[in-house]
């Protein structure tokens, strides 16, 4: 076949499993493992498949990471003896609230009970998840790697039967290269989407069944992590620290240091994306706390060996839309199960995916619900009710119940006010007097808050010294970013014409600044022919583009597989 020609005749190939699971992160690993333990112990057949966008598992996977094993403990109890690389336990925590010049340390006995971290350890959890996937395997998981997932597909009574791979080999103008090879169609009796946050295959789920209809708006935060080698007189193995304020003034967000194997650093900063001035930069907010006198010290002589960037649900309990849908579950980011005031969800996840899979696993069981032939519209469509009715029984519920007004009090209040409620609030649920406080805060859509530039003042961010501080192009260097350019650009505008329109004069193109990978430029505007240009090839996947652009007009969606970052690390 020429290339530029299209072949209309090429069918896709279909396969058929009992569960297929998109997404391999903590919440789509833990549950084919669970699926497979319980067919091993049973001595059923099961097939379950599971589809990564990544070039490789772990991939697209960064987090700080500090994670509970709670999880991991119920789903591979003799883990710790075996050879997992979640190995340095935690071994102190420390909490500073920064001044520009300064700092107040914080007497971890003074911070609310839950936000303890004994007992967790941390490390990569790209690294956990790769260990992951080799327990899923050998116990016959399939795993398929560098296949994005682009397309649902259902049934003639409009139930999730399967999905389908996206299209390889498709040029920029839509036409076909030589190297053209169209998706594969994956069916199952159920599938989960484990595609972690703002999942494009999701957004269209809450859209056709209605999902958010009894929920609050999901929130969101970007968090940007660096790793780094720093010298060994300066590292302390599993010392955890956590800093709230500059350079962030009436903003909620906050740094994380991380102490890990081999004299790695992993530090981060996070942003909540609602903040009002579009003046504002994520990316150079980092970049300005890392010269922090408390923090650079840490940082000179050492080097940069890595970067990436990533949205975090922040939306918590009153952000959970319907788990369920005929033929499918949400599991993991992809419904949102974080514990902001705890900085972590991987626990969480790893859970959410263990009850969708023994609900799953159930259902299958009973030949009724695995053929349809009930006549109820629960079982006849292949609803998992059980999934959430145990998500509500277990620990996941109970601690974002706890924890549910701790991120919408700073919205509420302001950052400092919002900061001393969420602490009374976590205090009083951590020594079982959560009752005097029954109200549950609301949530606002993070683009609706921000407001017109004009009212707001420019930041001006200091110029990076290439020794602490960095610029973003040398940064997604390092996150092994690698996009087909001959492919259609996975940033898509609803309406090309707001960008210029309507971005540029009342919110000076604030894309050019959240997002941290410089995928979003204004180009020719001083020649009077502003234009918006996409580096589509710069994306590292993080979602914010999505989520903050303030006319809602960007549509994220999955480039080829194996597109993106690389992460070795993270």
């Amino acid at each position: 076949m020429a290339d530029g020609e299209k072949d209309e005749d090429m069918e896709r190939d279909a396969m058929e499993f009992d569960i297929v699971i998109v997404g391999a992160g903590p919440a789509g690993l833990a549950a084919a493992i669970r699926l497979r333990q319980q067919a091993e112990k049973d001595g059923r057949e099961l097939s379950v498949c599971v589809l990564e966008k990544g070039s490789e598992v772990g991939a697209h996977i960064l987090s700080g990471a500090v994670v509970d094993p709670i999880a991991l403990d119920e789903l591979i109890p003799d883990w710790r003896e075996s050879d997992c690389p979640l190995r340095l336990e935690v071994s102190s925590n420390h909490h500073w609230i920064l001044r520009e010049s300064g700092k107040l340390s914080i007497p971890h006995a003074l911070l609310p009970p839950l936000m303890n971290n004994k007992g967790c350890y941390t490390g990569s959890l790209g690294n956990l998840c790769r260990w992951l996937a080799e327990r899923a395997e050998a116990l016959g998981v399939e795993i398929y790697p560098g296949f994005a997932v682009a397309e649902v597909l259902y049934d003639d009574k409009g139930a999730v039967r399967g999905v389908a791979t996206g299209d390889m080999g498709v040029a920029r103008d839509g036409s076909h290269k030589e190297s053209y090879q169209p998706g594969m169609e994956l069916h199952a009796r159920y599938t989960f989407f484990a595609e972690g946050v703002r999942g494009s295959l999701t957004k269209g789920l809450f859209e056709k069944y209605d999902l958010r209809k009894d929920c609050e708006p999901q929130t969101y935060a970007i968090g940007i992590k660096e790793l780094w080698e720093i010298e060994p007189d300066k590292h302390e193995p599993g010392k955890v620290i956590h800093t709230q304020g500059w350079p962030l003034s009436d903003v909620a967000g906050g740094g994380f240091i991380y102490h890990q194997d081999d004299h790695q650093l992993a530090i981060g900063f996070v942003v909540a994306l609602d903040y009002k001035n579009p003046w504002l930069y994520p990316f150079e907010e980092m970049q300005r706390w890392k010269q922090h006198p408390a923090i650079r010290p840490l940082l000179e002589g050492g080097r940069r060996i890595s970067y990436g960037a990533r949205a975090i649900n922040e939306g918590g309990l009153q952000s959970i839309p319907r788990l369920v849908f005929p033929g499918g579950a949400l599991i993991g980011c992809s419904a949102g199960f974080v514990n902001v005031p705890r900085i972590k969800g991987s626990h969480s996840a790893m859970k959410s995916g263990m009850l969708a899979a023994d609900a799953a696993y159930a259902a299958l069981a009973d030949e009724s619900v695995a053929d349809g032939v009930a006549a109820d519209e629960a079982t006849a469509g292949k609803m998992l009710t059980a999934y959430p009715e145990a998500l509500k029984q277990s620990w996941i519920w109970k601690d974002l119940h706890q924890v549910r007004n701790a991120r919408p009090a700073l919205h509420k209040f302001g950052v400092t006010l919002g900061t001393l409620y969420s602490g009374l609030d976590l205090w009083l649920n951590s020594i079982g007097l959560g009752f005097l406080v029954p109200w549950t805060f609301k949530q606002q859509a993070d683009h609706s808050a921000t407001e017109k530039a004009a009212d707001h003042q420019k930041i001006h961010y200091p110029k990076p010294d290439g020794v602490i501080s960095f610029d973003r192009l040398s940064s997604v260097f390092l996150s092994n970013t690698n996009h087909e350019e001959d492919q259609p650009v996975h940033l898509q505008l609803k309406d090309p014409d707001v960008p210029i329109k309507i971005n540029l004069p009342l919110y000076e193109a604030p894309e050019q600044r959240y997002c941290p990978a410089g995928v979003y430029e204004i180009i020719g505007r001083e020649e009077g022919q502003a234009r918006l240009q996409i580096n589509a090839q710069n994306c590292v996947h993080c979602k914010s583009c999505d989520i903050k652009d303030p006319t809602q007009n960007i549509n994220w969606v999955v480039p080829e597989g194996g597109g993106g970052p690389n992460y070795p690390n993270m």
